[in-house]
């Protein structure tokens, strides 16, 4: 990769984790306590165990990143979908120093960086193709908690992008 598109790569990729973190947060924020823990069927994620899976995810790929495989022997995936937190303080806890461990690890990075071989599960990816798969793997479940947010609120559910019937009035503010 050359060297300004990849000082494009990494600056974009940083911007979008903390897009999708700070949409986790402004669902969390309009969410009651009980909301957090709701699950809509049999089977299904509440936030808080996606908040767990995602925690579980982010410590394992981004400990070490550079050094070690990206799935540890700690890492207890099936456990992460097994319902343990029972507070919003503790889902928030393992929501930010999972997003933390993922920013540490990824804001040091530099071009040069992104050609270095890591693994994940012995599998050899490039840093780059590392940042992309979590950059899949993230929104897939930020959006499952919006979704959940919203079916649990409803009509109340503030939109954390332009709202429905909304296009015209912000293509407006934007001079189109």
């Amino acid at each position: 990769m050359k060297h300004m598109e990849a000082l494009d790569f990494l600056t974009s990729a940083r911007k979008e984790f903390r897009y999708y973190r700070s949409l986790g947060d402004r669902t969390f924020t309009q969410l009651p306590d009980a909301d957090l823990f709701y699950e809509p069927a049999p089977g299904s994620n509440s936030i808080a165990v996606i908040v767990q899976h995602l925690h579980g995810n982010m410590l394992s790929r981004w400990t070490d990143f550079l050094t070690s495989d990206g799935e540890k022997p700690w890492r207890d995936r099936d456990g992460e979908f097994e319902p343990r937190i029972a507070t919003r303080d503790e889902l928030l806890v393992l929501w930010n120093e999972g997003w933390d461990r993922l920013l540490a690890a990824i804001d040091p990075l530099t071009s040069s960086d992104l050609d270095r071989i890591v693994r994940i599960r012995a599998e050899p990816h490039t840093v780059a193709q590392a940042i992309t798969r979590q950059l899949a793997h993230v929104p897939y479940h930020v959006g499952q908690i919006v979704l959940l947010g919203k079916l649990c609120l409803g009509a109340a559910f503030q939109s954390l992008s332009i709202p429905k019937g909304g296009s015209s009035a912000f293509n407006r503010t934007k001079g189109m």
